[in-house]
């Protein structure tokens, strides 16, 4: 199989954000780790996301994350953004850093530390204004270690309240994407561990509130692409962040373990119609670079999305609804495992190059000499990590 014009035409609109923090300093729970030429302000972040736009035409948006990324003005960063090439994307909250959250933010029992916890949202729709961001994402660590340590019941009823609150402030182009997690750092129970939990609370704020799928965020075994296809079905999916899972949550490069995983999922995409230009379902890279160049490290995911999409696309849906309907199911199972086996690589970098792009990213990075310039010219300053 081959990769037709039809695919390409599907292919050319692609887009997957990029996140700020994934050019920062990161490492484990253990330490950070400091490499040269990492940005210390997200101007630069911005800079470095563009690069990876300019080599892959893959990434035409940058998420921020606030507090992390605020700036005395946010026209600037998106006049910045925009002489790169790129624009200002996602804007995400950060309610699990602060010592006032350590029981909780939008769950919490005290009624002050929950309106800090929705204050600071709203702050975040105020960036969204400012720079003409429609998402903003929620991700909360609120949850508890111990059975008894607090009434679960009255936590749900909480976040219901605070959502609601956050809802109310958003504009008629603006969204509320919640996103959900198995475990992690709260251990006994998560307050939004789950789709159902995030689907029922988005569901009961109204339209412009969906799910966000992290597709590291479930237990071994879970079925990713089950969950997928249905809250397309149910038309509550808002967007992805890609990484890999190997217990919970690793913020690796998406693909780079289970490859087969990311295919199935991209063909329940394209099958639930989430890949066509008008589908309000965003991707997103949800990664931090631990061990691996930052910038090559994001070139490297948003490639295997887009090998991943096309392999997914070349599945002979006509011939697999067939079989699937005859009962033939060895013959299905083929249909499908031939479009992962195809490799799609040879003709996406002709592609690449007829596009004008390198037809080997990753190699066109390290040929540039950027990751030498900002080695040189980053000097001084505090460079930026996952937690600033």
């Amino acid at each position: 199989m081959t990769i037709n014009d039809d695919i390409l035409a599907q292919l050319e609109h692609q887009a997957i954000e990029v996140p700020s923090w994934a050019y920062g300093n990161s490492g484990t729970r253990f330490k950070v780790f400091g490499t040269p030429g990492t940005p210390r302000n997200p101007f630069e972040k911005v800079s470095d996301a563009a690069v990876v736009n300019r080599l892959t035409r893959l990434a035409p948006t940058v998420a921020l994350h606030i507090p992390w990324d605020m700036v005395d003005s946010f026209e600037d960063l998106r006049k910045h953004a925009e002489d790169e090439g790129i624009k200002l994307g996602t804007v995400n909250s950060n309610t699990f850093q602060d010592d006032a959250y350590k029981l909780g933010s939008l769950t919490h029992s005290d009624p002050k530390i929950r309106q800090m916890a929705i204050d600071h949202h709203l702050q975040c729709i105020d960036v969204m204004d400012a720079t003409g961001v429609e998402d903003l994402k929620i991700w909360l660590a609120d949850g508890t270690n111990y059975p008894g340590q607090a009434d679960i019941r009255s936590r749900q009823d909480r976040l219901a309240e605070s959502l609601a609150a956050i809802y109310e402030r958003l504009g008629d182009n603006q969204r509320l994407l919640l996103e959900y997690k198995f475990f992690e750092p709260a251990f006994y129970h998560t307050d939004v561990p789950d789709w159902g939990t995030s689907f029922a609370h988005t569901l009961a704020l109204g339209e412009k509130a969906m799910v966000v799928l992290d597709t590291g965020h479930h237990a071994p075994g879970t079925n990713i692409e089950f969950i997928v296809a249905q809250l397309l079905r149910l038309g509550k999916l808002g967007a992805f962040d890609f990484n890999s899972r190997f217990y919970a949550d690793d913020d690796l490069i998406v693909g780079a373990a289970d490859p087969y995983q990311l295919f199935r999922i991209m063909y329940e995409v394209i099958r639930g119609g989430a890949l066509d230009p008008a589908s309000p379902v965003s991707f997103v890279l949800d990664q931090c670079h631990n061990i691996e160049e930052k910038i090559p490290g994001q070139i490297r995911s948003v490639i295997n999305v887009q090998e991943m999409t096309a392999r997914a696309l070349l599945v002979d849906r006509t011939a697999l609804t067939a079989a699937q309907e005859a009962g033939d199911v060895l013959g299905a199972n083929a249909i499908f495992t031939d479009a992962f086996y195809t490799d799609v690589r040879p003709d996406l970098a002709a592609w690449r190059e007829s596009r004008g792009l390198p037809a080997d990213p990753v190699a066109a990075y390290a040929e540039s000499g950027y990751q030498e310039k900002i080695n040189a010219e980053r000097v001084g300053g505090t460079q930026a990590s996952w937690g600033a």
